[in-house]
Parts: C-alpha cells; structure tokens; sequence
C-alpha cells in the first residue's frame, strides 16, 4: 500500500482503552484512602505523604495506558515495521516449533514498565491465524520466554505472498495480553493489535533472506521504526 499524500506524524496522545477500567477504579480507590486519612487520623504530615504517593503512582499509571496516535509516512509494500516501543533484545535465526515448524528469523523487542504498551499490526495483509496460549510469567526478556510464558500469536499473509507471524509474550509483572486480531479479518499497518498490561516483549518471525533494518540494543518507536524489509 502506498500512502498517497505526505503524512505528518500526528503527536496525540490519548490514554488507551484497555486502562479506563483500571484507572477509573484507582483513582476512586486512592482518593477513598487519602480521604479516610485526612478524617480519620487528622495528621496532616501522614496525608501529605500519601497523598504525594498516591499522585506519583496515579501519574506513573496514567503513564504505563498512554496511547500514541501515530500514522506511518512511506509506503508499507514489503515493509516490516515495530510492533512496539521498547529495545531490540534478539535478532536470530531460529527454530519455530508452534505454528511454522522451521527456521525462521526473529526480531524480538523489549518493553519495560515505562514504554508505551500497545501493538501494532508489523505488516499490511491477511490474518491466517490467531491462538493463545497460557505459561509461565518469567522475565520476557530471557530466550525461553518465547516458547514458556504465556503469548499470544498472531500470523498474516502478506499481499506479496509472505507470511509473519508477530508473538506478543507477557513478562514477569505482566498478567494480561490482550489481542485485537481475528482469523480471516484484513490488517493494515497504522491498526492496533493489542495491548500487554505491566511489561512484556513482542517477537516477529520473518522468512529467512529478510533484510533486517535494525542492530542490537537498538530503541523502536512502534508503527515507525522500520525494522526488516521483506525480500
């Protein structure tokens, strides 16, 4: 798909969907406490404290659910792009042993507790495949955290005859992976294909011969950062 008007990058940021359950609950949560520390104690060194605490955790959750509106400039034929904000940890040939039972390249990016946590679609193309599986929770970004930990993968058809599959991997902190994505259904780069709650990691299995945009260590905007170009 090529874009056919120069798009600027739009510099929103809204909170994401996924967090409007959370932070409703904790605000209500936290101004109960702090009121029932203000009426109840009546020590007004005691409310300060918390109250500061209450406002930095608030912030950093408010933070952790922010949402960027970004649109990707150029034109997305054979482009892979980051699935994620966060830090290139893997780039790898390896064995897939889940869906595609062969060697594949892997590109694997890091999120920590202070990037933004929503995925989006690495490719334009079809969705061939959607599955979930439940694991462990170790840190994601040890190598075993691909096959063990509870992910989820999503795999897609490109309309030039590839196939990628993109794993969101929930981490030690994280306990919910949510996906967007449904068997049969169109996607586009720019879309959202779901959201890791509390730190996580996304892996991008490439047919082998893709070139690879990225080194090690290197930081990703996600659905800017150009991470492979397929062959």
């Amino acid at each position: 798909m090529t874009r056919l008007n120069n798009i600027k990058k739009i510099k929103k940021i809204r909170l994401h969907r996924e967090g409007t359950h959370i932070l409703i609950t904790s605000a209500l949560l936290l101004l109960l406490l702090n009121a029932a520390i203000y009426w109840g104690l009546q020590n007004k060194i005691v409310f300060y404290t918390v109250a500061c605490i209450s406002i930095v955790l608030y912030s950093l959750m408010v933070n952790f659910f922010r949402c960027p509106i970004r649109l990707f400039d150029g034109n997305t034929e054979k482009v892979v792009v980051a699935p994620a904000d966060g830090k290139i940890v893997v780039i790898e040939e390896v064995d897939e042993h889940e869906y595609f039972h062969d060697k594949r390249l892997m590109i694997s990016i890091f999120m920590d507790v202070t990037n933004v946590h929503a995925n989006w679609y690495p490719v334009d193309g079809v969705i061939r495949h959607v599955d979930h599986h439940n694991g462990r929770f170790m840190k994601a970004w040890l190598p075993k955290a691909s096959t063990e930990n509870e992910r989820s993968m999503v795999v897609i058809d490109t309309p030039e005859g590839h196939t990628v599959m993109a794993r969101q991997i929930a981490g030690a902190v994280a306990r919910r992976i949510v996906t967007y994505a449904e068997k049969g259904e169109e996607c586009f780069i720019d879309e959202h294909m779901g959201f890791i709650k509390f730190g996580s990691r996304v892996d991008v299995y490439l047919p082998l011969g893709t070139e690879v945009c990225v080194k090690m260590g290197q930081k990703t905007t996600g659905n800017q950062t150009i991470i492979a170009k397929l062959s």
